[in-house]
């Protein structure tokens, strides 16, 4: 661990870093875990990583979505970036990913009702968006979103369509997320200093627990198909649990994940870091890596003998340079009208835009603009102070 004192920029404000690297391992993870997808048929070894990853890394995500959602009912301005920065996106994507399996694959198949691959976290990100100001209004939001997240489970009708089962299923992550910022819990982790090497000791204590929960009993998860019910998106019935008690399933797999993405969130970098810039292009890096993995995917060359342990290794080293490479200025540059694009001239002029604009995207990145970079505010929506610290 080293001192470092945050960097004041040209506006008098300062960024967390803790937030950039978290985004940045967050979406890493999940390009990890589509890279190693198709070894997991062959190769217990890929399995074993590809079930360690989605027992919460998208319930992470999720968590940090919500930590920067707003529950106040929402502005023309709040409501016009739903469109602009998700349902837009969304669009445009499909519309690709259509195109490509239709060339590739021959299906003619723009369906905009069933988001493709990872395409559903948009439509589930637009979904919290707009529920949330609903949910705050009971006395207790986490507690109705889980009664929901499990309930669902029991309904087959409640499906992927518009990825209503999947937005419903990893709901509660997505107001933890928005409770933790009321309840100042980052703030207070980042007050700590130097003294978190326990809780970080705990937090390794945890993963490695869980690896090897899943490593010595791999021929039963892969037997009973652990990772659907990872994927908060079908029912119990569809996961062949009719009994009455499948509920407390997911009860335990959400507990499950909420541990892990603590003790995840304990082990990210609290200082400025070589990832830190990479985290202010989680869209990019989400929405792109797919048509990069596409190929691989489809081939069939992850399968038989290139199911050993080296290739394991080696896609998860491609997937972090993955990574890298779409969060760089250049292809950030040359996507920017398809992952942000700015339609202006659909939308009739707004009140509550002469504030200015707006610089984040729906994973909570604030990114630099115009030669500055905008701050991440504090957990009361006030800009941080300023002052010496140790973080690590």
């Amino acid at each position: 661990m080293t001192a470092l004192t945050i960097p004041l920029h040209a506006t008098g404000t300062r960024r967390i870093p803790l937030w950039d690297n978290a985004r940045f391992l967050c979406v890493t993870l999940v390009v990890i875990g589509h890279g190693v997808q198709r070894l997991t048929i062959d190769s217990n070894n890929a399995l074993i990583v590809y079930l360690v990853i989605y027992a919460f890394h998208m319930p992470a995500f999720a968590i940090i979505s919500g930590y920067f959602s707003k529950a106040s009912p929402p502005t023309s301005r709040r409501m016009k970036k739903v469109l602009t920065d998700i349902l837009l996106p969304y669009v445009i994507m499909e519309a690709i990913w259509s195109l490509v399996q239709f060339l590739v694959e021959g299906k003619p198949s723009f369906n905009p009702s069933k988001p493709s691959w990872t395409l559903w976290f948009l439509l589930a990100l637009g979904i919290f968006r707009l529920v949330l100001p609903y949910l705050v209004l009971f006395r207790w939001p986490f507690l109705l979103a889980i009664v929901l997240s499990v309930g669902a489970g029991y309904f087959d009708n409640i499906d992927s369509t518009f990825s209503l089962s999947r937005a419903i299923g990893i709901l509660p992550f997505f107001v933890l997320g928005w409770k933790a910022r009321q309840w100042g819990v980052i703030e207070k982790w980042r007050n700590l200093g130097a003294r978190i090497w326990w809780l970080r000791a705990a937090a390794l204590a945890v993963f490695g627990g869980w690896l090897a929960v899943v490593g010595l009993n791999i021929l039963l998860w892969r037997r009973i198909d652990l990772r659907f019910w990872f994927f908060y998106d079908y029912s119990y019935s569809g996961l062949g649990a009719d009994e009455w008690w499948a509920g407390f399933v997911r009860l335990a797999v959400m507990v499950l994940a909420v541990i892990l993405s603590a003790a995840f969130f304990a082990l990210v970098p609290r200082r400025t870091t070589w990832m830190t810039r990479f985290g202010q292009a989680t869209m990019y890096i989400y929405l792109l890596h797919s048509f990069l993995l596409y190929p691989l995917r489809e081939s069939g060359v992850l399968r038989g003998d290139h199911s050993s342990a080296s290739w394991l290794v080696f896609m998860i080293l491609a997937c972090f340079a993955i990574s890298i490479l779409l969060a760089s200025p250049l292809v950030r540059r040359i996507f920017h009208p398809l992952i942000e694009p700015k339609p202006g001239w659909l939308f009739i002029p707004l009140e509550d835009e002469i504030r200015g604009p707006s610089h984040t995207d729906p994973t909570g990145s604030r990114r630099a603009v115009q030669g500055r970079v905008a701050s991440t505010t504090t957990e009361d929506g006030s800009l941080p102070r300023v002052s010496p610290r140790v973080d690590a």
